[in-house]
């Protein structure tokens, strides 16, 4: 196939996976995309409303043929109950983000007047630095970082993007339909 094939154009793609909660299952799936050489950009994993089961949702940059070839593998994992590819403009996606800032005294007023502009929250303080919480999209997450770049950034963690479905539609209901 030709680079110009638009099923061989590799973007971004998030995958909601609802699994049986039971020891294991988190490894079989991120074993199954490291067997075949897979890189996965963001990784969550949590309870769902529905005891017994969970929801991973991945999110990986592919294009149309290996998304399709690891939604069949994955199809084949026996802990496996559905998996739905959600579109960006049918899903609401977020991540999360603690960014412990260098801080001192005559810093702190900017730092803050910064973190108010993205509706972040300090989180925790102390002499030289400030702890910083934020919440959103990963274009807001990442400019957000931007701007507080120049204070010194000493930490940062980062969970993987949560995603779900906009509307009244769930994936766990259309799940036990079935």
């Amino acid at each position: 196939m030709s680079t110009s094939d638009p099923l061989r154009i590799p973007r971004r793609r998030t995958l909601s996976v609802l699994v049986e909660d039971v020891p294991g299952v988190l490894s079989r799936v991120s074993g199954l995309f490291s067997r075949r050489a897979f890189n996965i950009d963001s990784l969550a994993v949590g309870h769902s409303e529905i005891p017994g089961l969970s929801r991973i949702t991945v999110v990986v940059n592919a294009d149309d043929v290996l998304l399709e070839q690891i939604t069949k593998q994955l199809n084949k994992l026996v802990n496996v109950i559905k998996i739905i590819e959600l579109a960006p403009d049918a899903a609401v996606e977020r991540d999360h983000l603690l960014i412990k800032v260098r801080a001192d005294s005559t810093m702190r007023l900017q730092v803050t007047q910064a973190v108010d502009l993205f509706r972040a929250k300090i989180v925790d303080v102390s002499v030289d630095s400030l702890t910083v919480e934020a919440t959103g999209a990963q274009d807001k997450l990442n400019a957000l970082l931007e701007v507080l770049e120049p204070y010194g950034i000493k930490e940062i963690v980062r969970s993987g993007t949560l995603a779900i479905s906009r509307g009244s539609k769930s994936m766990t209901e259309r799940a036990l339909r079935q």
